[in-house]
């Protein structure tokens, strides 16, 4: 979402970076940058005035004029910014001390309420809570349908007393749900109410009767981080109408610019509590406004990435991982598979790349990845036998043509695998031996050394994978090591043409002025042919 945002301003901060000494002329430079960068990303007008105001005053102060590295402070300040205006803490839930916990949803039409109330089930049960949805949303066609269906994809049961569809009182199935409640043991209530238009007085006063009648705990109001300028209006009008507590972003992962959850915090002063970043019940999290200030900055999410993967992960798996890791057995294409399966796990490569400090620039690479490329590979090992995943040096091309068949892929695509395994095997190694990562400077065994150049270690034979030809092989190698015996010691020549044997003279190929350049027209390569 804050794409257009954050290429404005990493570009703005690359202009900075090698200057010793910031005039005022640089500092209003990179102010107007960062608000045309702020306007275009449709962030409210009083926000950017604030927020330019804020870091023109900190950038001409002490912080700046003595720092070491000028241009790192005045990143470093609006980051600090940033985070101030996406609400400095991350916002917690405030759970009741006599359950049921009580969670009111309100918010426009379409704005994805009733998705995210099964997203935030879910999100609470594998907090160890046990939620009951409510449907109290029973004007829209199939409102209590779809919460049904919902609930069922997020294990968590619907208190759905009424169809709907225009029959029954949303206040009154309010109130009952929350004696249901405490007679199944559901320490939290999550009511999803009708969508309604800011201008709708007789839809805002239900929403105001609910709330009268189940005193919520939390009342999130869920926008649509997609309608721009427009969501700061709407969320005006639901605070003075109904009034809310903190607010729950939506389709995060639309093409939006971003601005409604810069301006939302700052005009209202009700945090940001919760993010949703896809259609999956699983892209939905606490908001951290730290975090989202790095990643506009490109710095990365690191802590949501390892949250994430502790989510994931089995600590069997880990424990497993770690064991091989450290163990002196080499790499081989089972550990490397099994890793690729966990990382799987953790959602599109894309999204797991975006956490990483710098990637901003390889958007574009990044938009490009192909998750099904992943899935070649797996086809591909699990199409070689138990042998060659341990070995996979045996792998000749006879056996890259038949690995290649029973995996549906051609043998370019084999060929692409194993290279990259070799890869990463020889890294692997070198972190085993104490290394560190290959080609990182600054870190052991990175970037300093260079490999000696030398004679390249030569290649054992390579046996086939057809039986008759393995066994002609050996046969034929037994034959040369006889006769060698029998003939003794040789005295080394050079070879025919550049001066020994038979005595020819050297002669130029074709193309410099030769003749005698053997025709390779005809010529058919054999099982090495991929290499």
């Amino acid at each position: 979402m804050f794409e257009t945002l954050s290429d404005r301003l990493t570009s703005v901060f690359s202009s900075l970076r090698g200057k010793g000494r910031l005039s005022e002329e640089d500092i209003n430079a990179t102010a107007r940058e960062i608000r045309l960068a702020l306007l275009e990303a449709d962030v409210a007008l009083p926000v950017v005035r604030e927020f330019i105001a804020r870091i023109k005053e900190r950038a001409r102060g002490e912080e700046v004029s003595k720092a070491l590295n000028p241009a790192q402070q005045v990143i470093k300040i609006v980051n600090e910014e940033l985070v101030e205006i996406l609400g400095g803490e991350t916002r917690q839930v405030r759970f009741a001390k006599t359950p049921p916990t009580v969670i009111m949803l309100a918010g426009l039409q379409g704005a994805g309420k009733t998705t995210l109330a099964g997203k935030l089930a879910k999100w609470l049960s594998d907090d160890r809570n046990t939620p009951l949805l409510v449907a109290a949303d029973l004007q829209r066609p199939n409102a209590v349908t779809q919460l049904q269906v919902v609930g069922e994809r997020a294990s968590t049961p619907v208190f759905a007393p009424e169809p709907g569809n225009g029959v029954g009182d949303p206040v009154q199935v309010a109130r009952e749900s929350i004696e249901h409640a405490r007679r199944n043991n559901h320490n939290v209530v999550v009511i999803d109410t009708a969508g309604r238009l800011g201008v709708d007085t007789e839809m805002m006063q239900q929403a105001a009767d609910i709330r009268d009648a189940v005193e919520p705990d939390e009342i999130i109001f869920v926008v649509d981080a997609m309608i721009g300028q427009d969501a700061v209006n709407t969320a005006q009008a639901f605070l003075d109408g109904v009034g809310y507590d903190a607010v729950a972003l939506t389709k995060l992962d639309g093409d939006a610019r971003g601005g409604a959850a810069l301006s939302i915090r700052h005009l209202t002063g009700r945090p940001i509590m919760f993010a949703s970043t896809g259609e999956k019940l699983e892209d939905f999290d606490l908001f951290h406004p730290d975090r989202m200030a790095s990643r506009i900055l490109d710095m990365g999410d690191v802590l949501t990435l390892i949250e994430q993967a502790q989510r994931t992960f089995d600590e069997a798996e880990v424990e497993k991982m770690a064991s091989t890791m450290a163990s002196d057995e080499d790499f081989t294409l089972d550990d490397f598979l099994e890793q690729m399966k966990m990382v799987r796990k953790l959602g599109p490569i894309g999204n797991l790349l975006g956490m990483m400090p710098g990637m901003g620039q390889m958007r574009e690479q990044i938009d490009n990845i192909d998750d099904k490329s992943l899935d070649r590979i797996q086809a591909i090992i699990q199409s070689m036998t138990p042998t060659e995943r341990s070995n996979p040096k045996m792998i000749n091309g006879s056996r890259r043509l038949r690995i290649a068949n029973g995996s549906g892929t051609q043998v370019g695509d084999v060929n692409g695998m194993v290279t990259r395994f070799f890869e990463a095997q020889k890294m692997m190694r070198k972190m085993k031996n104490g290394g560190g990562m290959p080609g990182m400077p600054g870190m052991p065994g990175g970037g300093g050394k260079k490999v000696k150049k030398g004679k390249k270690p030569k290649k054992g034979k390579q046996r086939s994978g057809n039986p008759m030809k393995a066994r002609q092989q050996e046969a034929d190698r037994a034959a040369e090591r006889q006769r060698r015996q029998e003939e003794g010691p040789q005295t080394p020549q050079l070879p025919p043409g550049l001066g020994g044997g038979g005595g020819e003279q050297p002669s130029l190929p074709p193309a410099f002025g030769g003749s005698n350049m053997p025709d390779l027209s005809n010529f058919k390569f054999g099982k090495n042919d991929d290499k």
